[in-house]
């Protein structure tokens, strides 16, 4: 994950993902990790020395034996060195807004949940997260955090910090969320895509881990794919890659909130499939939502139906990136079931024969808080590093 502005040579590259194991795999020696890397033991130990020299790995306490260590010294043991500082997480949704309180290793301490129309009340919906994260430091004292990672669902303009699309979050134009959340929070913020942070968390502690080439895709209220490409998440040009849910539907005359008629998200989203899913069975009401879905022939054609529709606009991805696997996430999607079927179905029926032969086409791991934990796992790795330096 490409958090730090010194990140862009191959080299350092590599060092992070030698890092990343570490972080996973407990106490290793050097040969463990040219064993779990593939990589070459020069390069082993050209990265582990640069961490020793950051201070962010220890070397001691010789294994008995490590492999290939033949009749020699005994290999030392390699340890990430543990930081007492905490961090903080955020996700926005389009109807809620989640918080957390995070440990030095990247993994939740608390969290909090609040149910608001996030589109058309940005200032309320930072006044909120603020607020949750404020009672969560009191209620687990928690006092000092080294920084807070942010995920929002709409596109940000990575060169100015600036939400850019009118028409996905509304009240939000123009603002620089960063700059508003630590007026607000008075730290330091890191601001994501919230479908980009649910395929970091899917990557490091979910569904997609073991696999270097992903898609991940949220499927809630609105819809947004997370690529991970190589190992490292793909944000675009700009940092608008992966807003697939404005993608036209040819046939289909639904109004989206974009003022167009006929796109995926005003098809398949949250708020159509459970529509019509009241219409079909009128005991729900309106503002029902997935969990409240039942299990009848009705629904699941429903639901199969909307899978058939975003797996077509997913096959054409799956052709252009060739993933091995898409991950299907979000209030909706992260259920699997007929949804996922659908999905499967299409993509199966539409892509390159070797490509969907390839493609593993499986329900998110973490659900509904893969975004809250793929924030949590990079604050965690940003207050690892020296100074905490964040991507923008």
């Amino acid at each position: 994950m490409d958090v730090t502005s010194d990140r862009s040579s191959p080299r350092n590259r590599t060092r992070e993902e030698i890092f990343r194991v570490m972080q996973g795999g407990g106490a290793l020696t050097r040969a463990h990790l040219v064993e779990a890397t593939g990589l070459s033991r020069s390069t082993v130990n050209h990265a582990v020395t640069r961490l020793i020299a950051e201070g962010r790995v220890t070397e001691g306490d010789p294994a008995v034996k490590g492999p290939g260590s033949g009749s020699g010294r005994p290999a030392g043991l390699l340890r990430c060195v543990p930081r007492r500082t905490n961090s903080a997480a955020l996700d926005f949704g389009h109807t809620h807004v989640k918080a957390a309180v995070v440990d030095g290793s990247g993994h939740m301490i608390a969290q909090r949940r609040a149910d608001l129309d996030v589109d058309l009340g940005a200032a309320d919906a930072m006044d909120a997260a603020a607020d949750m994260l404020g009672t969560l430091r009191r209620d687990h004292d928690v006092d000092a955090l080294s920084t807070v990672v942010v995920g929002i669902p709409g596109p940000l303009d990575s060169a100015s910090g600036l939400v850019r699309s009118p028409t996905i979050l509304s009240s939000w134009v123009g603002l620089d969320p960063r700059r508003e959340l630590e007026k607000r929070l008075g730290l330091r913020v890191h601001i994501e895509n919230d479908a980009v942070l649910g395929a970091y968390g899917e990557l490091r502690r979910g569904a997609g881990q073991g696999y270097t080439d992903f898609l991940y895709v949220k499927v809630s209220h609105g819809i947004g794919a997370g690529m991970v490409l190589g190992g490292e998440p793909y944000r675009g040009s700009l940092g608008f890659a992966g807003e697939i849910g404005h993608t036209p539907l040819p046939g289909y005359t639904e109004l989206c909130r974009c003022g167009r008629r006929g796109c995926l998200e005003a098809v398949v989203s949250v708020s159509s499939v459970m529509a019509q899913i009241a219409h079909t069975h009128p005991g729900l009401g309106p503002g029902a939502s997935p969990r409240d879905q039942p299990d009848d022939p009705t629904t699941r054609r429903i639901l199969n139906d909307a899978g058939h529709m975003l797996g077509g606009v997913l096959s054409v991805l799956s052709n252009l990136l060739n993933p091995a696997a898409l991950i299907i996430g979000g209030e909706l999607g992260s259920r699997g079931g007929p949804l996922l079927e659908g999905i499967a179905s299409a993509v199966r029926r539409d892509a390159q024969p070797a490509i969907a032969a390839s493609l593993d086409i499986v329900p998110a791991r973490l659900g509904e808080n893969a975004e809250l934990v793929g924030a949590a796992a990079l604050a965690g790795t940003m207050a690892l590093r020296p100074g905490g330096a964040a991507r923008r």
